[in-house]
């Protein structure tokens, strides 16, 4: 079984470090002309994997669109989800979700598990009740050949009262960095991985040089860097230097309405103009 991340990197290599959201907003339906509901998630949805497969290195859905509209939304969410697969496409399925015990597991089989129709090639976790509140995903993941996306450094000004805490001198993100350098190096040691762990970081690309003031070195994790915030939310070469510096080569970075808003027919133009900006940064 190839890993996660030795997948990613294939992906990223031949289709750009770029990641597209799928993100059914309301006003981006109308835009589209389409109705919101259940019917017209699945043809947005559908249409961006249509339009991009072999053109991106991933695609991310975010679950909150979907899950607004109940089993109507969760049926097109799965129905995303297998589009993908069948077009050989990688997920990364936003939920940024986070519990204990138990329910971190019914989490963990909902989105990892290989019987579950929401299964995806990687999730985005939550760690604020602690790196290790995730063990039940991160062994699953691991178990499957999938991966996660610890939220690290999120661009969000709210985030920075946790996220950049200190707690015996160490922040907060330096040691969620920490967790996901070390299931990187014990998956490495089991010989699972060979270009890139499973276990990797979302890192806001707006965040300026917050990573190296918060102590959390990026190219240690060993992981992907998934980079949320290029285009719309104002990012750019500028900022995707300034943020990653020599972790470069692991980056992803992921916009969604900068793509979205060209409509479906002018999503491939949009996708290969960002995969322009960014590569002649991450690649370089």
């Amino acid at each position: 079984m190839t890993g996660f991340g030795d997948r990613l990197a294939a992906a990223r290599a031949e289709n750009g470090p770029v990641c597209v959201g799928i993100d059914p907003h309301p006003e981006l339906l109308a835009a589209w002309g389409l109705s919101d509901d259940g019917d017209g998630l699945r043809t947005f949805g559908l249409a961006v994997v249509e339009r991009l497969a072999g053109k991106v290195a991933a695609v991310k859905p975010q679950s909150a669109f979907f899950e607004r509209h109940g089993s109507a939304g969760v049926a097109a969410l799965e129905d995303v989800l297998a589009a993908a697969r069948e077009a050989g496409v990688l997920t990364i399925l936003d939920v940024k979700r986070g519990d204990i015990g138990s329910t971190m597991g019914g989490y963990a089989e909902a989105y990892l598990d290989d019987a579950s129709p929401l299964r995806a090639d990687a999730v985005t976790l939550s760690p604020y009740l602690g790196f290790e509140s995730l063990r039940p995903a991160l062994d699953l993941a691991r178990r499957t050949g999938r991966g996660a996306f610890i939220l690290a450094l999120t661009s969000n000004p709210e985030a920075a009262a946790v996220q950049r805490a200190r707690h015996d001198g160490v922040s907060v993100a330096a040691r969620m960095a920490a967790g996901a350098a070390d299931e990187n190096a014990a998956a490495r040691a089991a010989g699972e991985w060979a270009r890139l762990g499973p276990v990797g970081l979302v890192v806001g690309a707006t965040i300026g040089p917050t990573a190296g003031a918060a102590g959390v070195d990026l190219a240690a994790v060993d992981g992907p860097l998934l980079a949320p915030g290029i285009g719309a939310q104002g990012a750019g070469a500028a900022e995707l230097t300034e943020v990653f510096s020599t972790a470069r080569e692991r980056v992803v970075a992921s916009s969604s309405r900068g793509v979205l808003a060209a409509g479906p027919e002018g999503l491939d133009a949009a996708a290969e103009a960002l995969r322009s900006e960014v590569s002649a940064v991450l690649t370089s």
